[in-house]
């Protein structure tokens, strides 16, 4: 029987929980052994009570349950490795499963290796039909894309929806939303929803179709002999002067937009600079922009992590967490996510499993393996 061990996540402002009571009791029908430890879930609205009757056992954070444990689910992996001293009770072999910040984290890397665990980073999953029911990063993006429209819409100065009243007809915002990945398209339809009128600006002409697709309006990306494009269904890095002729373009853009949503990202790379200060000056004042790639180094200059910044009367949020504010949600899906690869590793380790075993010849396993060491129980 494999032992799953899901701790209580560690970094501060993460709310999400790496299973739920559905998850546990999905997994248990697997044959694993869920441990929980006490108040993993009650920042998400999952109580101990709730997990207890899903058929895990509640255990003391404190108690010595990580030496047993076969599996760890978590959400923010990298940091449960770095600032829980119980990760080294774990035997040689054991898995972390989480995100592990894994582009350039060669400390993170060498600490698992050197306690030969195996980690998967749930950032590297290839984007592949089979792994689409595990894939975190899009279920995470989704919901960053619809809270993201709210709170531009919350800070707003003015309607968003187009009104009929008998003062006069007021108009609807003007969305300008940056790339059209999953959280962008969500971002679209969030606005659409709303009322506004979208525009979704992306470096792929590929986009315009999913974009119409949703009741938005596609600019088309600048003609340039050499376009970026995606790889593995991430888009790729843009070449400068494709970015500069982008600048030109959007700042035409952003003088006619209410609320601009920026969501281009390129793994494992600083998020490009789409909107630089003199852009900023052409906005009108009192509108937003919500800037989800501010952890990366931020789509807008000047945008900080975590707060609103003032600048040329044009409010930027850098939403760098939105999915720990939709918590209930977003650790219901993490865990469906997670739960998912777990049974897919589980189907490639017999009917009844005691020890994991993970082939490397799987793209899903080969795509998301960070370390990789003979697994608890010696299959490897």
């Amino acid at each position: 029987m494999i032992r799953v061990l899901v701790p209580r996540e560690c970094r501060p402002g993460e709310t999400r929980v790496a299973a739920t009571p559905e998850t546990v009791r999905r997994l248990s029908a697997r044959g694993c052994r869920l441990h929980v430890e006490q108040g993993a879930g009650a920042a998400s609205g999952f109580d101990d009570a709730a997990y207890g009757e899903a058929g895990a056992q509640l255990i003391d954070p404190a108690a010595e349950h990580w030496s047993q444990a076969d599996v760890v689910l978590a959400v923010q992996a990298g940091s449960i490795a770095q600032q829980r001293r119980e990760l080294e009770a774990l035997r040689p072999g054991s898995l972390l499963l989480g995100l592990l910040e894994p582009h350039g984290n060669d400390s993170l890397k060498h600490q698992l290796e050197q306690q030969r665990l195996t980690a998967m980073a749930l950032e590297l999953l290839p984007r592949i039909s089979r792994a689409q029911t595990m894939d975190v990063l899009s279920s995470q993006a989704n919901i960053a894309g619809y809270k993201a429209v709210l709170l531009a819409s919350a800070a707003l100065d003015r309607y968003v929806p187009m009104l009929m009243t008998a003062a006069g007809t007021i108009q609807p915002a003007r969305a300008l939303i940056l790339g059209a990945g999953v959280a962008g398209l969500q971002a679209l339809a969030t606005a659409r929803r709303l009322g506004a009128v979208a525009y979704v600006s992306d470096v792929r002409a590929a986009a315009k179709e999913q974009v119409e697709s949703l009741g938005g309006r596609f600019i088309e990306p600048p003609e340039l002999e050499q376009k970026p494009g995606e790889t593995g269904g991430y888009a790729q890095q843009a070449t400068e002067d494709f970015l500069a002729a982008q600048r030109r373009q959007l700042t035409e853009q952003l003088a006619l937009a209410d609320m601009v949503i920026c969501t281009a990202q390129v793994p494992g790379r600083p998020a490009p600079r789409l909107i630089d200060d003199a852009m900023l000056q052409h906005m009108r004042p009192g509108s937003v922009v919500v800037d989800l790639a501010v952890a990366q180094g931020g789509n807008c200059e000047g945008s900080q992590p975590g707060t609103t910044v003032l600048r040329h009367g044009v409010q930027l949020i850098g939403a760098d967490q939105l999915p720990c504010s939709v918590a209930n949600h977003a650790s219901a899906l993490y865990a469906r996510n997670v739960a998912a690869l777990l049974e897919h590793l589980l189907e490639a380790s017999g009917s009844e499993p005691t020890a994991l075993q993970l082939d490397l010849e799987d793209p899903i396993v080969s795509g998301c393996l960070f370390t990789h060491h003979a697994m608890a129980g010696g299959a490897a």
